[in-house]
C-alpha cells in the first residue's frame, strides 16, 4: 500500500474525493436539484401533466390574499408554539428521571417504553389513534368520560383538532429527544454534583445551577430539532384529520399537497413549499448561530 502512494501521489489526493462523490451525487440531484425545481416552477403555472406556462411572481402574489394559505400559516406556528415548550420540558424532566434511575428495573423499563412511538411509523401512529378517538372504544370513552369530553370531539371539534394533533406528535417524538437530552445528561461529570453536595446544594439547586446551564447547547439542538420536524409535520395530520374540521387542521405542508394532489397546482404548491423552506433555513440558520455562540462562551 505504502509502495502505490509513492508511485502514485495523486492518487491519495484525489481518493477521499471518490469516496464522498456518490453520496455528493445523490444530495446535488435529489436535494439540491429539488429545490432549484421548487424554486423554478413556483413561478410557473403547472399541473404536473402539462408543460410549466411562466407567469412570473403570480403564484406568490395570490398567497398573500389566500384565506386558506394564511390560515395554514397560522395552523402551522401554532403547532410549533405547542409543540416545542411542552416537548423540551418534559423531554428534559423525563430524561433526568432515567439518568437518576438509569440503574434501578423501573428506569431501564421507562426508558424502553417510552422510545416504542418513535419505531412507530408517524402514519401507522395517525391511524392508530383515529381509531382510538373516533372507533367508539368502550374503555376509551371511559377513561375521557371521566374528565368529561367525548373523544370524536377531539379532532371532530374545530376549537380542538389541532390540539390533538400536537399532544399526538409529542406523544409520538418524546422518545427521540429523551435520547438527545439523555445524552447530554450524561456527558456532565458527577464531580459537579458530588462538589454541590458538599455546600450543601439540594436537588432542585443542582439541577438549576448545574444541570440546566451545562445541558444548555443540548437544550438548544433539541428546540431547533423539534420546530424543524413541527414545521413539516404532515403523515400524522393527514391521517388523523385530514386537515379538518374545516381546515382547523391544515398546515403550510397539508395545504401545498391538497393544492399539488387534489387540485392539480402544482406551481402553487411549490410556491407554498418554498414559503415553508425559507421559513425553515431561517430556524436552522438561527440554531446555528446560536450554537456558535455557546460554543464561544464556553470556550
Amino acid at each position: 500500500m505504502m509502495d502505490m502512494r509513492k508511485k502514485h501521489p495523486g492518487a491519495a489526493k484525489v481518493a477521499p474525493y471518490c469516496y464522498i462523490a456518490p453520496i455528493t451525487l445523490i444530495l446535488v440531484t435529489f436535494v439540491i436539484g429539488s429545490v432549484i425545481g421548487s424554486i423554478i416552477l413556483s413561478f410557473t403555472k403547472y399541473n404536473i401533466m402539462t408543460e410549466p406556462i411562466f407567469q412570473g411572481s403570480k403564484n406568490y402574489v395570490k398567497l398573500m390574499s389566500d384565506i386558506k394559505f394564511i390560515k395554514a400559516l397560522k395552523n402551522t406556528l401554532g403547532l410549533v408554539v405547542l409543540i416545542v415548550p411542552l416537548q423540551t420540558v418534559l423531554g428534559v424532566v423525563i430524561s433526568v428521571f432515567l439518568v437518576a434511575n438509569r440503574h434501578r428495573f423501573l428506569g431501564k423499563l421507562a426508558n424502553s417504553v417510552v422510545f416504542i412511538p418513535v419505531i412507530c411509523a408517524p402514519a401507522v401512529a395517525g391511524v392508530v389513534w383515529r381509531e382510538l378517538l373516533n372507533g367508539k372504544i368502550e374503555i376509551v370513552e371511559k377513561f375521557f368520560g371521566l374528565f368529561g369530553i367525548q373523544p370524536s370531539m377531539l379532532l371532530g371539534n374545530a376549537r380542538t383538532a389541532l390540539i390533538t394533533v400536537g399532544m399526538v406528535a409529542i406523544w409520538k417524538w418524546m422518545g427521540y429527544y429523551v435520547v438527545i437530552y439523555t445524552s447530554g445528561l450524561l456527558a456532565i461529570p458527577d464531580t459537579y454534583y458530588e462538589a454541590a453536595k458538599v455546600d450543601g446544594a439540594g436537588k432542585v439547586r443542582c439541577f438549576l445551577s448545574i444541570t440546566v446551564p451545562l445541558l444548555r447547547p443540548t437544550i438548544i439542538l433539541g428546540i431547533f430539532l423539534s420546530m424543524a420536524s413541527s414545521l413539516q409535520c404532515f403523515d400524522l395530520i393527514f391521517n388523523l384529520t385530514g386537515g379538518g374540521p374545516n381546515n382547523a387542521s391544515t398546515t403550510l405542508v397539508v395545504y401545498a399537497y391538497s393544492k399539488c394532489f387534489g387540485s392539480g397546482d402544482a406551481g402553487y404548491a411549490m410556491a407554498i413549499s418554498n414559503i415553508l423552506f425559507v421559513v425553515i433555513l431561517a430556524v436552522a440558520l438561527l440554531q446555528r448561530d446560536m450554537m456558535k455562540r455557546k460554543t464561544s462562551e464556553v470556550s
